[in-house]
């Protein structure tokens, strides 16, 4: 199988670390035109790809940032790939001392940005009767979070709705929208912390406790949403795909 996308305009939000910037990387190797979105500007440096600083909370700014692309790639997007998101550096608390600041900023960042990003993207789409949509959700929207943070688990389960929802009104249109589900990467420096914060008994415990016997990569996760974009899945949408090195 061999998966090319000479010619083909993408869009990946959240593109400065971690999975976002493999992503970036794995698509322009393919033969993309790559077009990089973050709030982290300066950290996308380096990138095979054309970098603009993009707030995903802000609707205007996506929008700005959709057709900028498709002036420069002079065609729009045939793929949106949405990962921006994480814990914004907050730590678990308990239910009642969560500040409604906090609970909304995780939730915008994770669930409205996803909406936001595919509402700037879909017009182009339709118009030109194919897109794929790729969001990149979190074993923790199918079960409880590692993170213990309520947000960021309700943010993730609520992506996963959310791709299946648009599954089914954009599919008469020639557009698919899938989700990609990692498991724990050490990937930003929350999650960093995150894994320095445990034992190393419990480090251990998390690596043999996938049947791979190892952490993923942004390697992986890319080679998963590259599927979902390719033409080889063109008949499949609204589905979730666990990434996670295990069952």
């Amino acid at each position: 199988m061999k998966i090319d996308f000479t010619g083909q305009s993408i869009l990946v939000a959240g593109a400065a670390r971690g999975i976002g910037r493999g992503i970036a990387q794995g698509f322009a190797a393919a033969g993309a035109q790559v077009f990089a979105g973050d709030r982290l500007a300066t950290e996308m440096e380096g990138l095979p790809a054309t970098a603009a600083q993009v707030d995903v909370t802000d609707r205007a700014a996506l929008r700005r940032w959709v057709s900028d692309a498709t002036a420069a790639g002079g065609r729009a997007p045939d793929v949106l790939v949405y990962v921006a998101g994480g814990v914004l550096g907050q730590s678990p608390q308990p239910m009642e001392e969560v500040e409604e600041a906090d609970w909304r900023a995780i939730l915008d960042v994770n669930l409205t940005g996803a909406f936001l990003a595919a509402q700037a993207v879909v017009p182009g789409m339709k118009a030109r009767g194919r897109g794929r949509i790729v969001f990149i959700a979190s074993g923790a929207g199918l079960r409880t979070s590692l993170t213990g943070i309520q947000a960021y688990a309700s943010g993730k389960a609520g992506e996963i709705g959310l791709t299946r929802q648009l599954a089914q009104e954009l599919g008469r249109f020639g557009i698919t929208v899938n989700a990609v589900a990692p498991g724990f990467q050490r990937t930003s420096p929350d999650y960093e912390r995150q894994w320095q914060s445990y034992s190393p008994e419990r480090q251990a415990g998390l690596i043999e406790g996938t049947a791979m016997r190892r952490p993923g990569t942004p390697e992986d996760i890319a080679h998963a949403v590259m599927f979902f974009a390719s033409d080889y899945a063109g008949f499949v949408t609204g589905q979730i795909l666990s990434v996670s090195g295990s069952p």
